[in-house]
C-alpha cells in the first residue's frame, strides 16, 4: 500500500510538472506572439506617420504649386490686357 501511495504521488508530480511545463510554453507563446503583435503595431504606426509627413510634404508642394500658377494667370492676363490697349491704339491711328 505505501508502494502504491509512493507511485501515486511520484505520479502526481510528474503530471503537475508537465502541465506546468505545458503552461510555461503556453505562456512562453503567448508572450511571444504579444511581441511580434507590439512590433507589427509600431511599424504600422512608424509607416502611418511616414506617409502623414508625406502628405503634408505634398499638400505644401501643391499650394506653392497653386500660387505660382495664380501669379501666372495674373502676369498673363495684364499681359493681354497690355496687348488689347497696343492693339486698340494702334487701330485708332
Amino acid at each position: 500500500m505505501r508502494k502504491l501511495t509512493i507511485a501515486g504521488l511520484a505520479l502526481a508530480t510528474a503530471l503537475t510538472a508537465g502541465c506546468a511545463t505545458t503552461d510555461q510554453g503556453a505562456i512562453d507563446e503567448a508572450n511571444a506572439t504579444a511581441s511580434s503583435a507590439e512590433s507589427t503595431a509600431e511599424n504600422a504606426m512608424n509607416t502611418a506617420n511616414s506617409a502623414a509627413s508625406t502628405a503634408r510634404t505634398a499638400q505644401r508642394t501643391a499650394e506653392e504649386a497653386l500660387a505660382a500658377a495664380k501669379a501666372a494667370q495674373r502676369a498673363a492676363d495684364e499681359a493681354n490686357e497690355r496687348a488689347k490697349r497696343m492693339l486698340e491704339r494702334s487701330s485708332q491711328k
